[in-house]
């Protein structure tokens, strides 16, 4: 189930793979852009992600209607979705430069394709695999269109129903994709904790028999954390220098300190799962002597029986275990025994 990646494989038998998202966290500067792939990687992360369209390719240029944001709980309310796209949009001229940056840095570097003429781009490019957009997930042609180049395929999630993955997963496979990771997702932004219901990626794997891991659009990381304990492979952040310097995504994207500290999190996590595990690790041996047991605390003589003067559970753990305390009151020693003596069978 293990998926290769470049010189990277990813895997539940691996650290989470952590991915940096730009979005238009490059607020149009190239230079801003560099400066977070080399952010991202001094970070830790395993991979940078980029979004690969323009506004032309995602929608009409209409300043009203249907095609304007008027919702005002939106972090985009007072756009039309075209000048969103055209704020946001990695210029393609730009791709290479970020792939080549990546590449000298030692992380990977791929895209969400948005149309068909992205995949053939990125194919120019390499790219070494490829991730389907929660909106996109029911576009069939985009998934059967990029599943066609036989990469691994990261697919988001949010909003779909169980019969949405479904047939984009059947259809991901007839397409010729062998490697599938699916991301749980929440499509709100920022997300909330209570809205994320990361006990979904547990059931995804299951359900699909593929990695699932997330896409975590809530601010801190104690959600990324939490995922890992139920099985998530992947984790993907929105990603930018300083929150203070604004763009399209900065609400809700993390910086670098923050980022280093959700991939130590997120590894200590993946390496506490372990395995079913009962009785004394070779680690824990040690404080078996910590643990009560059963020691003389008055000295007697030879013929004299416990009581429960004499005889009492404390620590270290020398002596008989506990168990045995009320069998012992009433028996006879066979030989004088000084206080402080553990007991064992040779004094009985």
């Amino acid at each position: 189930m293990d998926i290769k990646v470049d010189n990277k494989t990813i895997g539940a038998g691996q650290p989470p793979f952590v991915i940096a998202e730009m979005s238009g966290n490059h607020n149009q500067s190239l230079e801003r852009a560099l400066s977070i792939v080399e952010a991202a990687a001094k970070s830790g992360v395993h991979a940078l992600k980029l979004q690969t369209y323009t506004a032309d390719t995602m929608t009409l240029d209409i300043a009203d209607g249907e095609f304007f944001i008027n919702d005002p709980n939106s972090l985009w309310k007072g756009n039309s979705l075209y000048s969103l796209y055209q704020q946001a949009y990695t210029p393609w001229e730009w791709h290479k430069p970020i792939f080549d940056r990546c590449k000298e840095l030692g992380i990977i570097c791929f895209s969400s394709p948005f149309d068909e003429t992205a995949v053939d781009f990125l194919e120019s490019l390499d790219a070494p695999l490829y991730k389907i957009a929660s909106f996109e997930i029911t576009d069939l042609p985009l998934v059967r269109k990029v599943a066609s180049t036989g990469k691994p395929m990261i697919i988001s999630t949010g909003m779909a129903t169980l019969a949405e993955i479904d047939e984009t997963v059947r259809t991901a496979r007839e397409a010729g994709c062998k490697d599938i990771i699916l991301l749980k997702c929440t499509s709100t932004y920022p997300a909330t904790p209570e809205n994320t219901n990361i006990m979904t990626i547990p059931h995804m794997r299951e359900s699909f028999g593929c990695q699932v891991g997330l896409s975590d659009h809530t601010m801190g990381i104690g959600v990324a954390v939490a995922s890992v304990a139920l099985g998530a492979t992947v984790i993907e952040k929105h990603f930018t220098l300083r929150r203070a310097d604004g763009g399209v995504d900065s609400a809700f994207s993390i910086e670098p300190q923050e980022m280093e500290q959700l991939i130590t999190e997120t590894t200590r996590a993946w390496k506490s799962l372990g395995c079913v595990q009962y009785g004394t690790t070779n680690l824990e041996k040690p404080s078996l002597k910590y643990r009560r047991s059963l020691y003389i605390v008055e000295d007697i003589k030879m013929g004299e029986v416990f009581t429960k003067e004499n005889l009492r559970i404390i620590r270290p753990g020398f002596g008989l275990p506990p168990k045995y305390y009320e069998t012992l009151l009433g028996k006879k020693v066979s030989c004088d025994v000084k206080k402080g003596t553990p007991v064992t069978l040779d004094i009985l």
